[in-house]
């Protein structure tokens, strides 16, 4: 299973990479109007229909196995990497291409479920404002393809583990 997943996401990865090599916009700017799941979509901040960056939302849903769990506006799993120093993410590049950071244009919003107290940014390399939870920077995962879906859970991938993240903070077991 794990090995099919890594397929995937280096398929999105390789098409991420065609579509980057071969322009997309017509003002040169990657299409911020991509799904979810569109490898061309270089994080995973809330975009309004114009292509505004908007500030991120974090809630929880319940899904088979995990329970309930964090999502993003859009419903799609949050998760953290074992890598990560603190506060501070350590995906970038390519592993940013695959596991796409939540970022916000301001101060991240709770919705229902998750803790305020919990929730916060920080600044990332580019910038970007990266939403955090519990001390843990968020991230999406690209081989997720509909809302609800956990493919990323306890998975093993550029250098360290990934897990959902529980509304106290805690990973998801599997």
């Amino acid at each position: 299973m794990q090995r099919r997943l890594l397929t995937i996401a280096v398929i999105a990865l390789a098409a991420d990479l065609l579509v980057a090599g071969c322009g997309g916009g017509s003002n040169g700017e990657s299409n911020t109007e991509a799904g979810y799941g569109a490898a061309a979509e270089t994080t995973s901040s809330s975009n309004d229909v114009s292509g505004q960056s908007t500030v991120a939302v974090v809630s929880t849903a319940s899904v088979p196995k995990l329970g309930r769990i964090l999502v993003d506006a859009k419903g799609f799993t949050l998760y953290d990497f074992h890598k990560d120093k603190g506060r501070q993410s350590s995906c970038y590049g390519a592993c940013a291409k695959v596991w796409p950071p939540l970022t916000s244009a301001g101060p991240a919003k709770v919705g229902e479920g998750a803790r305020g107290s919990k929730l916060g940014t920080v600044k990332r390399q580019d910038g970007t404002l990266q939403v955090t939870y519990a001390g843990h920077p968020l991230y999406t995962y690209t081989a997720d393809v509909k809302a609800g879906d956990v493919s990323g859970n306890d998975f093993s991938s550029f250098g360290a583990q990934w897990y959902a993240l529980l509304p106290s903070g805690e990973e998801a077991g599997d």
